[in-house]
C-alpha cells in the first residue's frame, strides 16, 4: 500500500503542529485544553487520570440504559478474556469508580478532581461533533451544598473566559430530588401517553419520561409544549437548594438564564443542571455542561448519601467557539529561540547553545540541513519564535550571537557566553 493511503477513521481528528488559528492546529488545542484545565487548579481540584476503557456494567449502571449513549453510542466489545469492555463515552462513572475503588470518599471532603482526555460516542459526525471528542472535566463528589455547586459553574464560566470566550450564555435548571422526582414522573408520563407518541419515543417515556423533553424534532416540541416541568413541582429542598445556588451565582456576578426545559443527556443528574451555549455554533450549539448527581456514588457501590456535582466542557466545541469569535486561545510559544546556523562549523557551535538553554527553561530549535540564510529565517518566521539566534563565520570568529527580535526586526550582538542569560532575563 502505498504511504498517505491511510486515513484517521471517520469522526474522528487529527490535531497536528500547524500555525496558530488552523484548522487542527495542535498549539490551539493545546492552549484550550490547558486553559480549562488551569481554571480547575485554581479552585484547588487535583488531577486524575483515567483508564480509556472500563467493564461496560460501569456504564450501563452509571449512565442509564435508557440513554442514547449506552443503547446506541458506546463502544462495545469482547476483549480476549472475554470480559465486555467499553471504551469510555463520558467521565463521571470512572471517576466515581475510581474514588470509591481507592478509598478517596473515607478521607476529607469533598473529593474534588480534574481530568482531561479523549471519550468515545459513535454517533454521526458533525463540525466540533467527533466519534473521539476531547473534553476537561471536573467531580467534587461527597457533600451536598449548593455553594459547591456555585463553584463548579464558575470555575467552567472562569475557564471560558480564561480563554478570551465571551459570545456565550450559562442555562441552568433544576432537576428535583428523589422526594419530588417520582410524583412528577407518573405526572409527565400521564401527559406523554395521551399524545400520539411513536414506538421509539413511547418506549422512552416509558423508561426515562424527562428524555422525551429533551427531543430536537419541531413536531415533538410542539406536541410537548405544554408538558408539565420540573421546576414547577420542586420538593421544599429542592427549591430552596436551587435559590441558594442562584443566589451564589448572583454574588459571583455570573449571569445565567433559567431554562426549565433542560434535559441533560445521562440518567444520573438531580437538582441542580446547567449547559454552556454558544450561538455561533449553530444547532450544535453546547460547549460545555453537567450537573448534580445525589443518587450515583450509592448506584455504583458507594456509601449512602454521599452526593457530587461535576462538568464536562468540549475541547473541539470550546476551538469552533473561539473561531466563530475570531480568537484564539492565548499561550506560551512552542519557541521561543530559533538558531540559525550558517556554515557545518556553526551548526556544531549552535547545538551545545541550544542545549543550555533548554536547561535554562528557554524553549528553542534550529534550522536542520544546509540552509541558507534566507531559508533559515523562513523556518525562523514559521516556528513563531521571539528570537533568531543568528551564527554565521563573523560571529564564529568574535565569540558572539546575532540575536533578532522576530517581531520587531531589531538585532544586537550578544557574547557566545552570554546569550543564555540575555534570553532568561527577559
Amino acid at each position: 500500500m502505498s504511504a498517505g493511503s491511510f486515513q484517521a477513521p471517520k469522526g474522528i481528528p487529527d490535531y497536528i503542529p500547524l500555525p496558530r488559528g488552523e484548522r487542527g492546529s495542535s498549539a490551539d488545542f493545546v492552549a484550550v485544553r490547558n486553559g480549562l484545565l488551569r481554571a480547575t487548579a485554581e479552585a484547588g481540584y487535583g488531577y486524575i487520570e483515567l483508564p480509556v476503557f472500563e467493564d461496560t456494567a460501569l456504564f450501563a449502571r452509571g449512565v442509564g440504559e435508557s440513554t442514547d449513549v449506552v443503547s446506541k453510542e458506546m463502544y462495545t466489545f469482547a476483549d480476549r478474556g472475554e470480559r465486555s469492555v467499553t471504551l469510555r463515552p463520558e467521565g463521571t462513572a470512572g471517576v466515581v469508580r475510581a474514588v470509591l475503588q481507592h478509598g478517596l470518599d473515607r478521607g476529607q471532603l469533598p473529593v474534588k478532581v480534574a481530568y482531561a482526555g479523549p471519550f468515545f460516542r459513535y454517533e454521526r459526525p458533525q463540525e466540533g461533533r467527533y466519534r473521539q471528542l476531547q473534553q476537561v472535566g471536573v467531580e467534587a463528589i461527597g457533600v451536598d451544598d449548593p455553594a459547591l455547586d456555585a463553584e463548579v459553574v464558575a470555575v467552567a464560566d472562569r475557564g471560558f473566559r480564561s480563554l478570551g470566550l465571551s459570545d456565550f450564555r450559562l442555562e441552568i435548571t433544576s432537576l428535583g430530588d428523589a422526594s419530588c422526582r417520582p410524583e412528577y414522573r407518573e405526572l409527565l408520563q400521564d401527559f406523554l401517553f395521551r399524545l400520539d407518541l411513536d414506538e421509539e419515543t413511547r418506549r422512552r417515556a416509558e423508561i426515562n419520561p424527562l428524555r422525551v423533553l429533551d427531543d430536537k424534532r419541531p413536531q415533538m416540541r410542539e406536541l410537548t409544549a405544554d408538558a408539565p416541568l420540573m421546576l414547577d413541582h420542586l420538593s421544599a429542598e429542592s427549591k430552596a437548594h436551587f435559590e441558594k445556588v442562584l443566589g451564589y451565582l448572583d454574588a459571583l456576578g455570573i449571569p445565567y438564564t433559567i431554562n426549565p426545559r433542560m434535559v441533560r443527556g445521562l440518567d444520573y443528574y438531580t437538582k441542580t443542571c446547567f449547559e454552556f451555549v454558544h450561538d455561533g455554533l449553530g444547532a450544535q450549539s453546547g460547549i460545555g455542561g453537567g450537573g448534580r448527581y445525589d443518587g450515583l456514588v450509592e448506584q455504583l457501590g458507594g456509601r449512602e448519601g454521599l452526593s457530587g456535582i461535576g462538568f464536562g466542557l468540549g475541547v473541539d466545541r470550546t476551538l469552533l467557539a473561539l473561531k466563530a469569535e475570531g480568537k484564539t486561545a492565548p499561550s506560551a510559544p512552542r519557541v521561543v529561540a530559533f538558531g540559525v546556523p550558517l556554515g557545518e562549523a556553526a551548526r556544531d557551535a549552535m547545538v551545545p547553545l541550544l542545549a543550555r538553554l533548554r536547561v535554562a527553561g528557554v524553549a528553542s530549535d534550529m534550522a536542520y540541513g544546509s540552509r541558507g540564510m534566507k531559508g533559515a529565517m523562513k523556518a525562523a518566521d514559521r516556528s513563531g519564535a521571539r528570537y533568531a539566534l543568528v551564527l554565521g563565520e563573523s560571529e564564529l570568529e568574535a565569540g558572539t550571537v546575532t540575536v533578532k527580535d522576530l517581531a520587531s526586526g531589531e538585532q544586537r550582538s550578544v557574547p557566545r557566553d552570554a546569550v543564555v542569560g540575555e534570553l532568561t532575563a527577559g
